[in-house]
């Protein structure tokens, strides 16, 4: 990493940590505030919410200062128009409701516009590697006759993204640590020589310098949280860089593996009970488990840091089918914790009756 580098990272980390003490200031001040209950919120003090407009303007700020090397590429003005776009229509949705407390209808208005203007910006998927050899074109597939599968599948990677680290999003630390990780190995992946992409490089690494700047004040116990934008956002801007990178999917899925699995999880229990699972929350989901069993609120930050950063770092060194056994070792390790904690809760349950 030459000087340039490192001193975009320590800017990155400066910048956002600055703005976030601002908008910490502000929050206080108009009472834009998550309050503890008994149920999710496992916090002890009211916590000022809108911190994901730090990263928000730190990111884009930095990506504006050195905008001539984000387009020394395949990538054009309109592509991150768009992302900026969406960026700030999540930013919208999220003030409003950390302020109003908007319902589920009304809350995913903003995802749903955000990766529209992804889309519309002119971001695309123009072929993946086919695992059996060759390429799969598919800007060149339609649906229906009208509905490019690129689009669709862009669209429906973003929401999945978005809810995903949404969802993530109930411990000090815990999406901004895993965003940040993901952010630093696509930027890895990218400045190697067989995949070099400098500017996808470039933009990731702001993006884990904004996270850590973040993380300053959002690590155990938080002084403010990224608020429902902010969660929003690093799953966004995550999905949009693993897309422009190249359609690196694969990697991002080892990255946000666990997380993404815990969503999927929790989408079928959900339909399972009868219950909307984009409406109802619990207590369910993974990280609250882990807390439930004992673990602090650090080490189960930890656990997930690890299983992104060592299955992120497997990307570096795997080929397509490489990394298709390790999604595969992934989903193993996720359907073995999903039922060690259902035969758990079958003993607990037998031992009540």
């Amino acid at each position: 990493m030459n000087f340039f580098y490192i001193f975009i990272l320590i800017l990155a980390i400066f910048l956002t940590f600055l703005f976030t003490k601002i908008i910490r200031f502000f929050t206080i001040k108009y009472n834009i505030v998550d309050k503890p209950d008994e149920s999710r919120k496992i916090h002890k003090v009211s916590t000022p919410l809108l911190g994901g407009l730090a990263i928000f303007l730190a990111f884009f700020l930095l990506a504006f200062f050195v905008r001539e090397k984000l387009l020394i590429g395949d990538l054009e003005v309109s592509h991150w128009l768009g992302v900026f776009v969406g960026a700030f229509i999540l930013m919208i949705g999220g003030f409003l409701d950390d302020k109003y407390n908007l319902k589920p209808s009304g809350q995913i208005i903003f995802p749903i516009l955000a990766a529209i203007a992804v889309i519309l910006g002119g971001v695309e998927i123009e072929k993946i590697t086919n695992p059996l050899g060759g390429f799969i074109y598919l800007n060149e597939i339609k649906l229906l006759g009208f509905l490019v599968v690129s689009d669709v599948l862009i669209f429906l990677w973003l929401m999945g993204m978005m809810y995903t680290t949404k969802i993530l999003d109930g411990i000090d630390g815990l999406v901004t640590g895993v965003t940040g990780i993901g952010a630093f190995i696509i930027f890895l992946f990218t400045m190697t020589t067989k995949y070099y992409q400098p500017d996808i490089g470039l933009a990731s690494l702001i993006l884990a310098g904004a996270c850590l700047g973040f993380l300053i004040l959002n690590w155990y116990p938080a002084k403010i949280f990224l608020g429902e934008g902010g969660s929003l956002l690093l799953g966004f801007l995550l999905g949009t860089l693993a897309i422009i990178s190249g359609g690196k999917i694969a990697i991002a899925l080892l990255i946000m593996g666990v997380p993404i699995l815990d969503l999927v999880w929790t989408i079928l229990r959900r339909l399972k009970e009868g219950k909307n699972p984009f409406k109802f929350a619990d207590r369910k989901h993974l990280h609250f488990r882990l807390l439930d069993s004992g673990l602090s609120q650090r080490k189960t930050v930890l656990i997930f840091y690890l299983f992104s950063t060592l299955f992120g770092l497997s990307a570096l060194f795997l080929q397509s089918t490489g990394k298709i056994f390790a999604l595969g070792v992934l989903v193993f390790i996720m359907i073995l914790i999903i039922f060690g904690f259902n035969y758990i809760d079958s003993k607990k349950n037998a031992k009540k009756t």
